[in-house]
């Protein structure tokens, strides 16, 4: 700042000097033309530009800064989202359609084969379904013991006719079982004891629950593509068969 305002006196030196003398430098002494009074007290020294000097010392110092090079524009190639292509690769989940899927629901014998017959009969499935027959050589039955006169067995069997029982058989083989009623034969010993329950509600209160040491046969219902609405309702009926298993299987 301050050797600005010298250069700017200096300056002002040079150019009062050039007014007052410059004629005679050039020969133009020989006629010198007049001149205006000057009046040195008025000579005011210029000052600086204030715009000038405040945005010098405003200004701070900057680096100059080095080109940076212009990397060459390359084409953009649309590329598949990453989670696509990922999800692309995944395999499809297995499907099981009603095309391969039944269902099986048993097994049955007796008083609830008769009962599950009838149920099944509602929802009119027609070639939908179907059944197959399991052996056992071991299993449990509700019987009423041996009657000893056939007076007795005739009245008892009325009395389980006029009480809703139709599902029965008379023993006929020799042995300690022969003119014994069988009510029913099971799979297990809790559906056997449950079956005897119902009856006992029923006003039969003399039979009895124990093991059947010879061929049995129950049936197995076979179902095939059956749609929500009809494998909701062997659901619902499932529970009032004791001891029954109701289940989705491939169809063969």
């Amino acid at each position: 700042m301050r050797r600005l305002v010298v250069l700017l006196l200096l300056v002002n030196i040079i150019f009062f000097a050039l007014m007052q003398w410059g004629g005679k430098l050039n020969g133009e002494g020989k006629n010198p033309q007049p001149l205006a009074a000057l009046n040195p007290e008025k000579i005011k020294l210029l000052s600086a530009p204030v715009v000038a000097a405040t945005s010098v010392a405003a200004s701070p110092a900057v680096a100059p800064v080095p080109a940076v090079p212009i990397a060459p524009v390359v084409p953009v190639v649309p590329v598949a989202s990453p989670v696509v292509a990922a999800s692309a690769t995944l395999p499809a989940p297995i499907v099981h359609s009603a095309e391969n899927s039944c269902m099986e629901w048993g097994e049955f014998s007796g008083t609830d084969l008769t009962r599950a017959e009838k149920a099944l009969a509602q929802l009119k499935l027609g070639a939908k379904l179907a059944q197959r027959t399991v052996e056992y050589t071991h299993g449990y039955w509700v019987y009423l013991p041996p009657f000893k006169t056939h007076a007795g067995r005739v009245k008892k069997i009325r009395q389980l006719k006029e009480l809703g029982v139709a599902d029965y058989f008379v023993v006929q083989e020799s042995g300690r079982w022969m003119n014994a009623i069988s009510l029913g034969v099971f799979k297990t010993e809790e559906a056997a004891k449950h079956f005897q329950s119902e009856l006992n509600r029923k006003g039969i209160k003399s039979t009895q629950v124990g093991e059947r040491a010879s061929k049995l046969k129950f049936t197995v219902f076979v179902l095939k593509q059956m749609d929500e609405e009809e494998s909701a309702q062997l659901t619902a009926w499932q529970k009032d068969y004791a001891g029954s298993e109701l289940k989705t299987v491939v169809c063969n």
